[in-house]
Protein backbone atom coordinates (compact mmCIF):
# COMPACT_ATOMS: atom_id res chain seq x y z
CA UNK A 1 0.00 0.00 0.00
CA UNK A 2 0.87 3.38 -1.06
CA UNK A 3 0.35 6.46 0.88
CA UNK A 4 0.70 10.08 -1.17
CA UNK A 5 0.19 13.57 0.66
CA UNK A 6 0.01 16.56 -1.47
CA UNK A 7 1.00 19.91 -0.11
CA UNK A 8 1.77 23.33 -1.65
CA UNK A 9 -1.56 24.54 -3.21
CA UNK A 10 -3.35 28.07 -2.57
CA UNK A 11 -4.14 30.95 -4.47
CA UNK A 12 -1.98 32.69 -6.64
CA UNK A 13 -2.72 35.38 -9.16
CA UNK A 14 -2.67 35.08 -12.85
CA UNK A 15 1.17 34.75 -14.06
CA UNK A 16 2.26 33.69 -10.61
CA UNK A 17 4.25 30.52 -9.35
CA UNK A 18 3.36 27.36 -6.99
CA UNK A 19 5.22 24.15 -6.12
CA UNK A 20 3.46 21.29 -5.66
CA UNK A 21 4.86 18.51 -3.46
CA UNK A 22 4.05 14.96 -2.72
CA UNK A 23 5.32 12.81 0.07
CA UNK A 24 5.47 9.28 -0.77
CA UNK A 25 5.48 6.27 2.16
CA UNK A 26 7.58 3.94 0.48
CA UNK A 27 11.00 4.16 -1.52
CA UNK A 28 9.78 5.76 -4.68
CA UNK A 29 12.28 4.46 -6.71
CA UNK A 30 10.91 1.32 -6.97
CA UNK A 31 7.59 2.78 -8.22
CA UNK A 32 7.35 2.75 -12.27
CA UNK A 33 5.79 5.82 -12.57
CA UNK A 34 4.47 9.00 -10.25
CA UNK A 35 2.47 11.53 -11.80
CA UNK A 36 0.19 14.70 -11.25
CA UNK A 37 -3.34 14.56 -12.18
CA UNK A 38 -6.13 17.34 -11.64
CA UNK A 39 -9.78 17.63 -12.04
CA UNK A 40 -11.65 21.42 -11.78
CA UNK A 41 -15.50 21.46 -11.25
CA UNK A 42 -17.71 19.61 -13.33
CA UNK A 43 -14.73 18.38 -15.47
CA UNK A 44 -12.83 14.57 -15.63
CA UNK A 45 -9.81 13.87 -14.16
CA UNK A 46 -6.94 14.85 -16.52
CA UNK A 47 -3.31 14.27 -16.71
CA UNK A 48 -1.08 16.91 -15.98
CA UNK A 49 2.27 15.67 -16.07
CA UNK A 50 4.26 12.36 -14.94
CA UNK A 51 7.62 10.78 -14.80
CA UNK A 52 8.78 7.09 -15.00
CA UNK A 53 11.46 5.22 -12.41
CA UNK A 54 14.22 6.04 -15.35
CA UNK A 55 13.15 10.01 -14.74
CA UNK A 56 11.13 10.54 -18.40
CA UNK A 57 8.90 13.18 -18.44
CA UNK A 58 5.12 13.52 -20.02
CA UNK A 59 3.22 16.49 -19.95
CA UNK A 60 -0.45 17.74 -21.29
CA UNK A 61 -0.18 19.92 -24.13
CA UNK A 62 -1.99 22.53 -22.05
CA UNK A 63 1.23 22.61 -19.35
CA UNK A 64 3.96 22.21 -21.71
CA UNK A 65 6.81 25.10 -21.41
CA UNK A 66 5.01 25.78 -17.79
CA UNK A 67 5.63 23.21 -15.81
CA UNK A 68 8.04 20.66 -14.71
CA UNK A 69 7.96 17.76 -12.87
CA UNK A 70 11.00 16.34 -10.67
CA UNK A 71 11.30 13.46 -8.48
CA UNK A 72 13.83 13.31 -5.05
CA UNK A 73 14.39 9.10 -4.69
CA UNK A 74 16.24 10.19 -1.94
CA UNK A 75 13.72 12.02 0.10
CA UNK A 76 10.62 10.07 -1.60
CA UNK A 77 9.31 13.31 -3.10
CA UNK A 78 7.66 14.22 -6.24
CA UNK A 79 7.47 17.93 -7.16
CA UNK A 80 5.46 19.67 -9.73
CA UNK A 81 6.64 23.78 -10.26
CA UNK A 82 4.15 25.37 -12.28
CA UNK A 83 4.60 28.92 -13.53
CA UNK A 84 2.75 31.32 -15.54
CA UNK A 85 -0.22 29.92 -14.06
CA UNK A 86 -3.06 30.81 -15.54
CA UNK A 87 -7.08 30.93 -14.20
CA UNK A 88 -7.58 27.20 -16.24
CA UNK A 89 -5.18 25.65 -14.02
CA UNK A 90 -7.55 26.04 -11.38
CA UNK A 91 -8.26 22.62 -10.05
CA UNK A 92 -7.77 20.52 -7.43
CA UNK A 93 -4.08 18.74 -8.06
CA UNK A 94 -3.92 14.77 -6.89
CA UNK A 95 -0.59 12.97 -6.67
CA UNK A 96 -0.50 9.44 -8.58
CA UNK A 97 1.84 6.59 -7.94
CA UNK A 98 1.45 3.88 -10.40
CA UNK A 99 3.17 0.21 -9.61
CA UNK A 100 3.38 -3.00 -11.98
CA UNK A 101 3.79 -5.83 -10.24
CA UNK A 102 3.46 -9.31 -11.95
CA UNK A 103 1.96 -7.70 -15.04
CA UNK A 104 -0.88 -6.30 -12.52
CA UNK A 105 -1.11 -2.13 -12.68
CA UNK A 106 -1.79 -0.66 -9.11
CA UNK A 107 -2.84 3.06 -9.07
CA UNK A 108 -2.25 4.89 -5.77
CA UNK A 109 -3.92 8.92 -5.28
CA UNK A 110 -2.99 11.22 -2.39
CA UNK A 111 -6.52 13.40 -1.12
CA UNK A 112 -5.21 16.41 -3.41
CA UNK A 113 -4.37 19.82 -3.26
CA UNK A 114 -6.62 22.69 -4.15
CA UNK A 115 -4.89 25.36 -6.64
CA UNK A 116 -7.07 28.55 -7.82
CA UNK A 117 -5.66 31.13 -9.87
CA UNK A 118 -7.43 34.75 -10.02
CA UNK A 119 -7.37 36.69 -13.57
Amino acid sequence: QVQLVESGGGLVQAGGSLRLSCAASVRIFSINAMGWYRQAPGKQRELVATITSGRSTNYADSVKGRFTISRDNAKNLVYLQMNSLKPEDTAVYYCNARSTVVGIQYDYWGQGTQVTVSS
